[in-house]
């Protein structure tokens, strides 16, 4: 089973995260920030990985330290349930439109995580949101669960479809990445023999 449970307790935040690799979806995800659990729900159900996740943070500061370390804890989560990652196909990328946004996600589950992000929200609050924390959150993830993760918007001027679209795109990329390629099933994705 492709399953994991991360808890994360700072004196900022207080965070589990567990996640099924092999589900179709499921999500209950409830962090406080109603923006971003919008946006989990959404990488939850378009990557097909099942996602419980429930935080508290020191809201009274702000939502930073709450999204990035949901991101730290879901990488985290991520590295424990892809093990040795034997089987998988590794590799993922998705063009996603969402009306006026067309964002690119391509990605490797390399265990070398960089992120590259060429996007340019418009708006610096999506509701009471910040819109930097979108940035914060994939920077988060792709450290934490060793994510070469290439994030590009080609279109859109509305903030909320282009972070909807760079989630839903992430999502598609990561759904095709953790799949077990039926063609070598029983080998590690690389030529080092282990990433």
């Amino acid at each position: 089973m492709r399953i994991a449970t991360v808890t994360r307790k700072t004196a900022e935040t207080d965070i589990t995260v567990e996640i099924n690799l092999d589900g179709t979806g499921v999500y209950d995800n409830q962090t406080g920030v109603g923006f971003f659990d919008h946006m989990l729900d959404q990488l939850a159900r378009h990557s097909l990985i099942d996602m419980t996740i429930r935080a508290k943070g020191d809201y009274h500061i702000d939502d930073h330290h709450t999204v990035e370390d949901t991101g730290i804890a879901l990488g985290q989560a991520l590295v424990q349930a892809l093990g040795d990652k034997k089987g998988i196909r590794r590799y993922g990328e998705c063009h996603l439109p969402m009306d006026d946004a067309l964002v690119r996600c391509a990605l490797d589950l390399s265990a070398r995580p960089f992120l590259i992000w060429n996007v340019a929200l418009p708006t610096q609050k999506i509701g009471a949101f910040d819109t930097e924390l979108v940035r914060e959150f994939f920077q988060a993830l792709s450290t934490h669960g060793g994510i070469t993760l290439h994030i590009d918007q080609l279109h859109g001027f509305n903030s909320h479809h282009i972070a909807e679209a760079a989630f839903k795109a992430v999502a598609r990329a990561l759904r095709l990445a953790v799949e077990t390629d039926p063609r070598k099933a029983d080998a590690i994705p690389s030529t080092k023999g282990a990433l």
